[in-house]
């Protein structure tokens, strides 16, 4: 089978298109024919060495797949000819055929294509347990997401109304992701160069209730001071290269919180989370509460390049490698 694999840590460039043997299934696990994968900013690090967990040389890129079931045990709630979405979570996604334990598999609704499909699991199971579970959004509340225009931040914006945010605005870096934002459904939209002082005016200075931030880097402080009285600021990532740090009297003053919402490792220590997660994302998705996805598609041909524009931060929304 073709695959999208890393042999050496030289960032993006390094991802090359190569034939592989098809992953062995003792029967217990679900195979399927990958349509589509999607990719995320661990597979960035990854390529360079650089995430916590450093899978051993060769890998496969990609944490979501999209496709057909071509198999699967007899106690799996899918079967053959199903449409579905899988993690892989870190690496194993960019191949034309997969072999997933059953739990870590779902049906996909039949609204929702298989190129959408495969920008469903990661992003939006990231979102749902950072508003849901960390950042316990309440009815009416006031959503605001760095990076807006990125695959968290698009995710965000489709999503946050669905779960309770009364408003949501998106932080943008350039006059070009505007539209991007717009079009996945935030209520306003600032430019990063002033956002603060924008978020400010627009809340007539009361703040947000919720940060969702992917980004760390040197938006953090100003996060802090954008959070109305007992909000709280939810550190997903550090796709802007600087891990921050707080002073902790800031949250004592406002009484705000700074919590961490780590979503894989979450499902790593909770079995059973996934398919809660799902339980309540799936029916919002076939009902069209929540959107599906507008992915930025590449061909297989092009995973190096579709990686590199998560480094690059030219990605608009969702970044998915079709297969087939």
């Amino acid at each position: 089978m073709r695959a999208a694999q890393v042999s050496k840590l030289e960032g993006p460039e390094s991802v090359e298109i190569v034939d592989i043997p098809e992953p062995s299934s003792s029967g217990d696990g679900v195979v399927i024919d990958v349509h589509a994968a999607g990719v995320a900013f661990p597979d960035v690090l990854m390529s360079r060495g650089l995430y916590q967990i450093k899978p051993e040389l060769p890998f496969v890129v990609g944490g979501e797949v999209a496709g057909v079931v071509r198999s699967a045990p007899e106690d799996a709630h899918v079967r053959p000819g199903d449409r579905v979405v899988a993690l892989t979570l870190l690496g194993n996604a960019l191949a034309e055929v997969a072999v997933l334990p059953k739990e870590m598999v779902f049906a996909l609704p039949d609204n929702v294509s298989l190129e959408a499909g495969a920008g469903v699991l990661f992003n939006d199971l990231t979102v749902h347990f950072c508003l849901r579970n960390r950042g316990r959004l309440a009815e009416g509340e006031t959503v605001l997401v760095h990076g807006a225009a990125g695959g968290i931040g698009t995710s965000t914006l489709r999503m946050a109304r669905a779960l309770g945010a009364g408003r949501v605005i998106a932080v943008v870096s350039t006059e070009e992701k505007v539209q991007v934002a717009r079009d996945n459904g935030a209520t306003d939209v600032v430019l990063a160069e002033s956002w603060l002082a924008a978020v400010k005016e627009l809340t007539e200075q009361r703040g947000v209730d919720v940060v969702l931030d992917p980004v760390g880097g040197d938006r953090f402080t100003d996060s802090v001071r954008a959070l109305a009285s007992g909000g709280r600021l939810l550190v997903v990532g550090f796709t802007g290269g600087d891990i921050p740090t707080v002073k902790v009297n800031r949250l004592l003053l406002k009484n705000v919180e700074v919590v961490g919402a780590g979503w894989g490792e979450w499902v790593r220590t909770h079995p059973g989370y996934l398919a809660e997660q799902w339980a309540e994302v799936a029916p919002l998705l076939a009902s069209g509460a929540i959107a599906a996805p507008r992915p930025e598609l590449y061909p297989l041909e092009r995973a190096a390049e579709a990686v590199a524009s998560l480094e690059n931060r030219t990605a608009k929304g969702k970044v998915v490698v079709t297969l087939r």
